[in-house]
Protein backbone atom coordinates (compact mmCIF):
# COMPACT_ATOMS: atom_id res chain seq x y z
CA UNK A 1 0.00 0.00 0.00
CA UNK A 2 1.41 3.39 -1.01
CA UNK A 3 1.90 6.11 1.55
CA UNK A 4 -0.69 8.91 1.16
CA UNK A 5 0.51 12.04 -0.62
CA UNK A 6 -1.95 14.29 1.18
CA UNK A 7 -1.84 15.22 4.87
CA UNK A 8 -4.92 15.46 7.09
CA UNK A 9 -4.20 19.13 7.67
CA UNK A 10 -4.67 19.83 3.96
CA UNK A 11 -8.16 18.34 4.09
CA UNK A 12 -8.92 20.39 7.21
CA UNK A 13 -7.93 23.56 5.35
CA UNK A 14 -10.09 22.69 2.35
CA UNK A 15 -13.04 22.03 4.66
CA UNK A 16 -12.53 25.42 6.31
CA UNK A 17 -12.51 27.20 2.94
CA UNK A 18 -15.87 25.64 2.02
CA UNK A 19 -17.46 25.82 5.47
CA UNK A 20 -16.54 29.46 6.07
CA UNK A 21 -17.14 30.80 2.58
CA UNK A 22 -13.70 31.54 1.20
CA UNK A 23 -9.94 31.82 1.72
CA UNK A 24 -10.01 34.96 3.85
CA UNK A 25 -12.69 33.60 6.17
CA UNK A 26 -10.90 30.24 6.45
CA UNK A 27 -7.64 32.01 7.26
CA UNK A 28 -9.34 33.94 10.04
CA UNK A 29 -10.92 30.78 11.45
CA UNK A 30 -7.64 28.82 11.31
CA UNK A 31 -5.53 31.73 12.58
CA UNK A 32 -3.33 31.52 9.51
CA UNK A 33 -2.45 33.92 6.70
CA UNK A 34 -4.61 33.93 3.58
CA UNK A 35 -1.56 33.14 1.44
CA UNK A 36 -0.85 30.06 3.59
CA UNK A 37 -4.42 28.79 3.15
CA UNK A 38 -4.31 29.44 -0.60
CA UNK A 39 -0.97 27.64 -0.95
CA UNK A 40 -2.22 24.62 1.05
CA UNK A 41 -5.28 24.19 -1.19
CA UNK A 42 -3.24 24.68 -4.36
CA UNK A 43 -0.71 22.11 -3.19
CA UNK A 44 -3.54 19.68 -2.38
CA UNK A 45 -4.94 19.98 -5.91
CA UNK A 46 -1.47 19.61 -7.39
CA UNK A 47 -0.77 16.43 -5.40
CA UNK A 48 -4.12 14.91 -6.39
CA UNK A 49 -3.69 15.96 -10.01
CA UNK A 50 -7.17 17.41 -10.35
CA UNK A 51 -9.04 20.64 -9.55
CA UNK A 52 -11.18 20.58 -6.42
CA UNK A 53 -12.29 24.22 -6.52
CA UNK A 54 -13.34 26.73 -9.11
CA UNK A 55 -13.88 30.43 -8.62
CA UNK A 56 -17.37 31.78 -9.24
CA UNK A 57 -17.31 35.55 -8.89
CA UNK A 58 -15.31 36.00 -5.71
CA UNK A 59 -16.32 32.69 -4.15
CA UNK A 60 -14.54 29.32 -4.24
CA UNK A 61 -16.97 26.56 -5.26
CA UNK A 62 -16.36 22.82 -5.28
CA UNK A 63 -16.10 20.92 -8.53
CA UNK A 64 -18.03 17.63 -8.79
CA UNK A 65 -14.86 15.70 -7.92
CA UNK A 66 -14.21 18.13 -5.09
CA UNK A 67 -17.64 17.48 -3.61
CA UNK A 68 -17.04 13.72 -3.56
CA UNK A 69 -13.57 13.97 -2.06
CA UNK A 70 -14.53 16.59 0.50
CA UNK A 71 -17.42 14.44 1.69
CA UNK A 72 -15.10 11.45 2.17
CA UNK A 73 -12.44 13.62 3.78
CA UNK A 74 -14.83 14.73 6.52
CA UNK A 75 -15.14 11.15 7.75
CA UNK A 76 -11.38 10.73 7.47
CA UNK A 77 -10.69 13.80 9.60
CA UNK A 78 -13.37 12.78 12.12
CA UNK A 79 -11.87 9.28 12.41
CA UNK A 80 -8.43 10.76 13.00
CA UNK A 81 -9.81 13.01 15.75
CA UNK A 82 -11.49 10.01 17.39
CA UNK A 83 -8.24 8.05 17.20
CA UNK A 84 -6.35 10.87 18.90
CA UNK A 85 -9.06 11.09 21.57
CA UNK A 86 -8.83 7.34 22.17
CA UNK A 87 -5.04 7.61 22.55
CA UNK A 88 -5.48 10.32 25.18
CA UNK A 89 -8.07 8.21 27.00
CA UNK A 90 -5.82 5.16 27.01
CA UNK A 91 -3.00 7.27 28.40
CA UNK A 92 -5.35 8.28 31.23
CA UNK A 93 -6.17 4.63 31.98
CA UNK A 94 -9.47 4.50 30.08
CA UNK A 95 -10.15 0.97 28.84
CA UNK A 96 -10.23 0.21 25.12
CA UNK A 97 -12.62 -2.71 25.67
CA UNK A 98 -15.04 -3.94 28.34
CA UNK A 99 -15.97 -7.61 28.57
CA UNK A 100 -19.58 -7.60 29.75
CA UNK A 101 -21.28 -10.87 30.76
CA UNK A 102 -25.06 -10.79 31.30
CA UNK A 103 -27.46 -13.53 32.36
CA UNK A 104 -30.27 -13.79 29.83
CA UNK A 105 -32.83 -13.35 32.61
CA UNK A 106 -31.84 -9.66 32.73
CA UNK A 107 -34.48 -7.61 30.86
CA UNK A 108 -33.30 -6.81 27.35
CA UNK A 109 -34.95 -3.39 27.45
CA UNK A 110 -32.82 -2.39 30.45
CA UNK A 111 -29.70 -3.84 28.84
CA UNK A 112 -30.19 -1.86 25.63
CA UNK A 113 -31.13 1.30 27.55
CA UNK A 114 -27.91 1.11 29.57
CA UNK A 115 -25.73 0.47 26.53
CA UNK A 116 -27.37 3.35 24.64
CA UNK A 117 -26.60 5.65 27.58
CA UNK A 118 -23.00 4.44 27.63
CA UNK A 119 -22.25 5.03 23.93
CA UNK A 120 -22.08 8.87 24.05
CA UNK A 121 -19.71 8.82 27.05
CA UNK A 122 -17.71 5.70 26.13
CA UNK A 123 -14.80 7.62 24.57
CA UNK A 124 -14.45 4.84 22.02
CA UNK A 125 -14.41 1.96 24.49
CA UNK A 126 -15.87 -1.15 22.88
CA UNK A 127 -18.23 -3.50 24.71
CA UNK A 128 -17.92 -7.23 24.14
CA UNK A 129 -21.29 -8.63 25.26
CA UNK A 130 -21.61 -12.29 26.20
CA UNK A 131 -25.05 -13.54 27.22
CA UNK A 132 -25.10 -16.59 29.49
CA UNK A 133 -27.44 -18.72 31.61
CA UNK A 134 -26.94 -19.47 35.33
CA UNK A 135 -23.38 -20.70 36.05
CA UNK A 136 -22.05 -19.26 32.80
CA UNK A 137 -21.68 -15.96 34.66
CA UNK A 138 -19.85 -17.64 37.57
CA UNK A 139 -17.37 -19.31 35.23
CA UNK A 140 -16.64 -16.05 33.40
CA UNK A 141 -15.78 -14.44 36.75
CA UNK A 142 -13.69 -17.30 38.10
CA UNK A 143 -11.77 -17.70 34.84
CA UNK A 144 -11.06 -13.95 34.62
CA UNK A 145 -12.94 -13.50 31.34
CA UNK A 146 -15.21 -10.68 32.48
CA UNK A 147 -14.79 -7.07 33.54
CA UNK A 148 -18.44 -6.64 34.54
CA UNK A 149 -21.07 -9.31 35.21
CA UNK A 150 -24.81 -9.36 35.79
CA UNK A 151 -25.44 -12.80 37.29
CA UNK A 152 -27.83 -14.73 39.48
CA UNK A 153 -25.37 -15.25 42.33
CA UNK A 154 -22.09 -13.85 43.67
CA UNK A 155 -19.35 -16.50 43.61
CA UNK A 156 -17.06 -16.95 46.60
CA UNK A 157 -14.27 -14.38 46.58
CA UNK A 158 -16.32 -11.70 44.80
CA UNK A 159 -18.55 -8.86 45.97
CA UNK A 160 -21.74 -7.82 44.25
CA UNK A 161 -24.68 -5.47 44.66
CA UNK A 162 -28.28 -6.51 44.09
CA UNK A 163 -29.29 -4.90 40.82
CA UNK A 164 -32.82 -6.13 40.21
CA UNK A 165 -35.15 -9.01 40.94
CA UNK A 166 -36.83 -10.80 38.05
CA UNK A 167 -40.16 -12.52 38.57
CA UNK A 168 -40.55 -15.99 37.02
CA UNK A 169 -44.04 -17.44 36.78
CA UNK A 170 -45.27 -20.93 35.90
CA UNK A 171 -47.24 -20.79 32.67
CA UNK A 172 -48.61 -22.91 29.85
CA UNK A 173 -50.53 -22.35 26.63
CA UNK A 174 -54.17 -21.45 27.22
CA UNK A 175 -55.28 -24.82 25.80
CA UNK A 176 -52.79 -26.90 27.80
CA UNK A 177 -54.30 -29.93 29.65
CA UNK A 178 -53.20 -28.53 33.02
CA UNK A 179 -55.59 -25.61 32.59
CA UNK A 180 -58.44 -27.98 31.77
CA UNK A 181 -58.31 -29.47 35.28
CA UNK A 182 -59.82 -26.22 36.56
CA UNK A 183 -58.47 -26.62 40.09
CA UNK A 184 -55.31 -25.98 42.06
CA UNK A 185 -52.43 -28.02 40.70
CA UNK A 186 -50.09 -30.26 42.69
CA UNK A 187 -46.63 -31.66 42.02
CA UNK A 188 -48.32 -34.88 40.96
CA UNK A 189 -50.20 -33.04 38.22
CA UNK A 190 -46.99 -31.42 36.94
CA UNK A 191 -45.04 -34.68 36.85
CA UNK A 192 -47.39 -36.09 34.22
CA UNK A 193 -46.71 -33.23 31.76
CA UNK A 194 -43.79 -32.08 29.62
CA UNK A 195 -41.66 -29.36 31.22
CA UNK A 196 -39.56 -26.94 29.17
CA UNK A 197 -36.25 -26.19 30.91
CA UNK A 198 -33.54 -23.67 30.00
CA UNK A 199 -30.07 -25.23 29.88
CA UNK A 200 -27.28 -23.86 32.06
CA UNK A 201 -24.66 -22.41 29.70
CA UNK A 202 -21.75 -23.15 32.08
CA UNK A 203 -19.45 -26.06 31.29
CA UNK A 204 -18.01 -27.00 34.67
CA UNK A 205 -20.31 -25.64 37.38
CA UNK A 206 -23.78 -26.47 36.06
CA UNK A 207 -26.59 -25.95 38.52
CA UNK A 208 -30.29 -26.62 38.46
CA UNK A 209 -32.86 -24.06 39.48
CA UNK A 210 -36.61 -24.05 39.98
CA UNK A 211 -38.85 -27.11 40.00
CA UNK A 212 -37.45 -30.04 38.01
CA UNK A 213 -39.83 -32.80 39.02
CA UNK A 214 -41.30 -33.62 35.60
CA UNK A 215 -40.25 -36.99 34.22
CA UNK A 216 -40.58 -35.62 30.68
CA UNK A 217 -38.40 -32.64 29.91
CA UNK A 218 -37.34 -30.70 26.86
CA UNK A 219 -34.20 -28.62 27.36
CA UNK A 220 -33.56 -25.48 25.31
CA UNK A 221 -30.64 -23.06 25.22
CA UNK A 222 -32.37 -19.70 25.65
CA UNK A 223 -35.31 -18.00 27.29
CA UNK A 224 -36.56 -16.87 23.88
CA UNK A 225 -36.75 -20.48 22.68
CA UNK A 226 -38.47 -21.52 25.91
CA UNK A 227 -41.09 -18.81 25.37
CA UNK A 228 -41.70 -20.04 21.81
CA UNK A 229 -41.89 -23.67 22.92
CA UNK A 230 -44.34 -23.05 25.75
CA UNK A 231 -46.51 -20.59 23.82
CA UNK A 232 -46.80 -23.17 21.02
CA UNK A 233 -48.21 -25.71 23.49
CA UNK A 234 -45.14 -27.93 23.78
CA UNK A 235 -45.15 -27.94 27.58
CA UNK A 236 -45.16 -25.82 30.71
CA UNK A 237 -42.38 -23.95 32.48
CA UNK A 238 -41.30 -20.94 34.49
CA UNK A 239 -40.65 -17.82 32.40
CA UNK A 240 -39.68 -14.21 33.23
CA UNK A 241 -42.82 -12.09 33.47
CA UNK A 242 -41.23 -9.17 31.62
CA UNK A 243 -40.69 -11.34 28.52
CA UNK A 244 -44.22 -12.74 28.36
CA UNK A 245 -46.31 -9.77 29.53
CA UNK A 246 -47.94 -9.30 26.13
CA UNK A 247 -48.70 -13.03 25.81
CA UNK A 248 -50.30 -12.98 29.26
CA UNK A 249 -52.38 -9.93 28.36
CA UNK A 250 -53.56 -11.68 25.20
CA UNK A 251 -54.25 -14.89 27.19
CA UNK A 252 -52.02 -16.82 24.78
CA UNK A 253 -50.19 -17.93 27.91
CA UNK A 254 -51.93 -18.43 31.24
CA UNK A 255 -50.41 -18.77 34.72
CA UNK A 256 -50.74 -22.24 36.20
CA UNK A 257 -52.93 -22.43 39.32
CA UNK A 258 -50.29 -24.07 41.52
CA UNK A 259 -50.92 -24.74 45.20
CA UNK A 260 -47.40 -23.51 45.90
CA UNK A 261 -44.49 -22.16 43.84
CA UNK A 262 -46.51 -20.45 41.11
CA UNK A 263 -44.02 -17.58 41.10
CA UNK A 264 -40.44 -17.10 42.23
CA UNK A 265 -38.08 -14.14 42.36
CA UNK A 266 -34.60 -14.43 40.85
CA UNK A 267 -32.09 -11.85 42.10
CA UNK A 268 -29.56 -10.46 39.66
CA UNK A 269 -26.32 -8.99 40.99
CA UNK A 270 -23.85 -6.51 39.51
CA UNK A 271 -20.33 -7.88 40.01
CA UNK A 272 -16.90 -6.55 39.01
CA UNK A 273 -14.66 -9.17 37.43
CA UNK A 274 -11.47 -7.49 38.66
CA UNK A 275 -12.54 -5.58 41.78
CA UNK A 276 -9.00 -4.59 42.69
CA UNK A 277 -8.48 -2.76 39.39
CA UNK A 278 -11.79 -1.43 38.10
CA UNK A 279 -11.19 0.88 35.16
CA UNK A 280 -13.05 4.20 34.76
CA UNK A 281 -15.04 3.01 31.72
CA UNK A 282 -16.15 -0.16 33.52
CA UNK A 283 -17.13 1.87 36.58
CA UNK A 284 -19.13 4.27 34.43
CA UNK A 285 -20.97 1.41 32.72
CA UNK A 286 -21.73 -0.16 36.12
CA UNK A 287 -23.12 3.15 37.39
CA UNK A 288 -25.32 3.44 34.30
CA UNK A 289 -26.72 -0.06 34.89
CA UNK A 290 -27.53 0.82 38.50
CA UNK A 291 -29.23 4.06 37.49
CA UNK A 292 -31.25 2.48 34.70
CA UNK A 293 -32.41 -0.37 36.93
CA UNK A 294 -33.49 2.06 39.67
CA UNK A 295 -35.47 4.03 37.09
CA UNK A 296 -36.97 0.81 35.74
CA UNK A 297 -38.16 -0.30 39.20
CA UNK A 298 -39.85 3.02 40.02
Amino acid sequence: MKNPKVALEQWRVLQAVIDHGGYAQAAEHLHRSQSSVSYTVSRLQEQLGMPLLRIVGRKAVLTEVGEVLLRRSRQLVADAAELEQLARCLEEGWEAEINLVVDTAFPTCLLMAALNCFVPVSRGARVQLNEVVLSGADEALLEGRADLVIGTQVPKGFLGDLLIEVEFIAVAHEAHPLHQLQRQLTNKDLRREMQVVIRDSGLHMKRDTGWLGAEYRWTVTSIETAVEAISSGLGFGWLPRHQIESLLNESALKPLALEIGQRRMAPLYLIFGHPESVGPATQMLADIFSERCCEGVR
